[in-house]
């Protein structure tokens, strides 16, 4: 599998990487996510992105493949959820990174986010000098912003952060040419969120309160239709070799859907062709579509 630089001077990652939000639910059976989860590892695939918020994530992670700590790059979020702590402090950043060394029984994380946080809360600063004091005690290797728009375009002015994350997928390109350049001129890892737009090929009626929501009403205005050729592979290849992506994650409960998503990219960018059908499509019919968080 095709791995690339994270960054000026950070890991190789797989190209595709394993979004952990999926086997955070507690309905799973821990003997499924258990299996799941070193299955992934064996396959090849290097890079976990995982949150604070996605229930059972972290601690999952932590029982099931700890063993096997040298095997991956390990991503995560703070910000909130921190016993005693209001959300968005100093104390609360700190506490988030100590909650997720116990949960992921590790010693050190890759890379630790600011999870979608407003612009103002990176302008007070606290939080962002929060995630540089656990970089210096060594409990993180490289801080990061994950969010969109103008947040995001705060975090990549201010040359503090390591690294990026934030969503680009056909149905939403304005990263591609709005943070993208700045992030790879500044010399920043970016992870690249919903590569496949949340699939909203699979519905045939707009999924209302779905996260694919808003991107079926772009799919629709941009005149694609679920038949029209394989999304999930066209919307993988698009992200996954979009300039300045270093790694795409998408989630799956599903080892076989994984091996699919490795084998789509196998085959390489898309062509030139299909390529400028999708851009064009979408700076057609942008009606000030924002990034979504």
């Amino acid at each position: 599998m095709e791995k690339r630089k994270f960054g000026k001077s950070g890991p190789e990652v797989t190209v595709f990487g394993f979004g952990a939000g999926h086997i955070g639910n507690p309905a799973q059976e821990e003997k499924a996510v258990e299996k799941l989860l070193n299955e992934i590892l064996d396959l090849g695939i290097n890079f976990i992105d995982t949150a604070r918020a996605y229930g059972l994530s972290e601690q999952r992670i932590g029982k099931y493949i700890a063993h096997r700590r040298s095997e991956f790059i390990l991503s995560t979020k703070v910000g909130y959820d921190v016993k005693w702590q209001p959300d968005w402090t100093y104390d609360c950043i700190l506490g988030g990174v100590d909650q997720a060394l116990e949960l992921l029984k590790t010693d050190y994380l890759d890379i630790v986010h600011l999870h979608s946080c407003s612009k103002e809360i990176l302008e007070q600063g606290e939080v962002i000098t929060a995630l540089e004091k656990a970089k210096e005690a060594g409990k993180v290797r490289m801080i990061a912003y994950s969010g969109e728009n103008e947040a995001l375009e705060y975090a990549l002015s201010i040359d503090r952060f390591d690294s990026i994350q934030t969503s680009v997928n056909f149905c939403d390109q304005r990263g591609i040419t709005n943070y993208l350049p700045s992030a790879i001129q500044k010399g920043m890892g970016v992870i690249a969120k919903r590569p496949i737009a949340n699939a909203p090929w699979r519905y045939p009626e707009p999924p209302k309160g779905h996260y694919s929501e808003e991107y079926w009403h772009r799919f629709k205005k941009m005149g694609f239709r679920p038949e029209d050729r394989d999304w999930n592979e066209t919307a993988l290849r698009f992200t996954a070799f979009a300039p300045g992506v270093t790694t795409c994650i998408t989630g799956s409960a599903n080892i076989a859907h994984i091996k699919a998503n490795l084998a789509a990219l196998e085959k390489g960018p898309l062509p030139e062709d299909t390529l400028d059908l999708l851009k064009n499509a979408f700076a057609k019919h942008d009606d000030n579509w924002l990034g979504l968080i």
